[in-house]
């Protein structure tokens, strides 16, 4: 069986062994509100319904989840377990649904954002999420491209608020920093760079072909300044999945921002490399034209980033 045929039969495999959002949000139900019935009203099923989805979900995983009696319905051992893991999987889905919902083109949206790819892949949505519990009426669209076109948006008029990753300031911007991140070098396990005993040097570094994003994008001008403009792409992509996705299938090293290869490096799929004599840190920046600072809704997505 190939790497490809491998990963579609582990995805397919997956989505038998994990209950869905539906019985995954009825469990948290259970757990906050301490009776099926009650929580059955809350998620809008019946009660004989709620109990047959969480059998369902038992007869699923293997174990019992909740413990029935006259007093209420209380979680097993394995039930808090559960539970736990599934109100991570359920924020997940929500963030996910955020941001998906702001891609769409919604022709009345009052938000107007516009943020740079690492950060519209793993910090948006959240923020996103938040914005909609505390203004569910705000309509938000999301264009997402590299630092370069998120200034361009702004200067434009075709963005109300953006977020790049860059070093400096794009001309005709103001900014505040929402927080800090730090590239670091990955390759697959199977690299010879993963077998090292010393750190790289910068020097070996820009003398090896990466796999890297674009120029115009912010983790590409931290990379070039930190080598002096001399980092060597193997292939330029540009999106931080496709890089990613490219290094884990061993083609070659990348660097990437440790937001997007956290959980690449905790299944080992990707291994951090250490430099020696290189700064890879970087603020992240929201921005907006210069001016004209952030107001309604746009000023309260900044209120969060920073919370």
């Amino acid at each position: 069986m190939s790497e490809v045929e491998g990963r579609r039969e582990s995805s397919r495999s997956l989505a038998h062994r994990v209950p869905d959002l539906a019985g995954l949000e009825l469990l948290l139900a259970v757990a906050r509100l301490g009776s099926l019935g009650a929580a059955a009203r809350e998620v809008g099923i019946t009660q004989p319904a709620a109990s047959s989805r969480l059998r369902s979900m038992e007869r699923q995983l293997g174990v019992a989840l909740v413990d029935r009696s006259p007093r209420g319905s209380r979680l097993t051992d394995a039930g808090a377990l559960v539970t736990d893991w599934a109100r991570r999987v359920v924020e997940a889905a929500a963030a996910f649904d955020a941001g998906a919902r702001a891609l769409r083109d919604r022709r009345d949206s009052r938000l107007r954002v516009a943020a740079s790819m690492t950060i519209a892949e793993y910090l948006l949505p959240g923020w996103l999420l938040a914005l909609h519990a505390e203004r569910p009426d705000t309509a938000v669209s999301l264009l997402a491209g590299n630092s370069a076109k998120v200034a361009e948006l702004l200067l434009a008029g075709e963005a109300d608020l953006g977020f790049v990753e860059g070093l400096t300031v794009p001309t005709g911007l103001d900014s505040a920093v929402i927080a800090r991140d730090r590239l670091i070098v990955v390759t697959a396990p199977g690299h010879p760079w993963a077998r090292r005993r010393r750190p790289l040097t910068a020097a070996e570094l820009a003398a090896t072909p990466l796999i890297l994003r674009e120029r115009g994008s912010g983790t590409r001008q931290v990379l070039d300044a930190a080598l002096g403009g001399l980092a060597r792409p193997l292939m330029e992509l540009s999106s931080t999945t496709a890089v990613k996705a490219s290094a884990v299938s061993g083609a070659g090293p990348s660097v990437l921002s440790e937001l997007a290869v956290g959980e690449e490096l905790a299944m080992r799929r990707l291994v951090g490399i250490p430099v020696d004599g290189v700064s890879l840190r970087r603020d992240l920046r929201a921005v907006w034209p210069t001016g004209h600072r952030p107001t309604g809704p746009a000023r309260d997505l900044l209120s969060l980033t920073r919370g």
